[in-house]
């Protein structure tokens, strides 16, 4: 099974599931078949995102911004504090969690883990 993200403004708006003989060529799966079918069946823009997280660097969740310069979704920013990692596309806190200790939140209005 392929996982399709559907794109509004580049905002992912829905993810499905499709069959592998619906992405498929010859057997091989094909994203840009896939996405095609997607847009016959339900019209729209549709993009191939990945359960497990090996194409597009995440899976593709309601909300998540599709950037098609770094063919990445990206999750919604959850702190204006935190910063994107290039490397992972993932957004991360400008001071890392404690590794001891814990549960940890983020403290904004201080720009801190605290434990909760």
């Amino acid at each position: 099974m392929a996982h399709f993200a559907e794109l509004i403004n580049g905002i992912v708006a829905r993810v499905i599931v499709v069959s592998n003989a619906d992405t498929a060529s010859n057997g091989v799966e094909d994203g840009a078949i896939g996405a095609a079918f997607c847009h016959n069946l339900l019209g729209g823009e549709w993009v191939q995102t990945s359960y497990n997280g090996n194409m597009r660097f995440n899976y593709a969740g309601i909300g998540y911004a599709y950037d098609t310069a770094r063919d990445a979704f990206i999750a919604p920013k959850p702190f204006a504090s935190w910063v994107l990692d290039e490397a992972t596309c993932r957004w991360t806190a400008p001071v890392p969690m404690p590794s001891a200790g814990g549960p940890w939140a983020w403290d904004e209005d201080t720009e801190s883990w605290i434990t909760v």
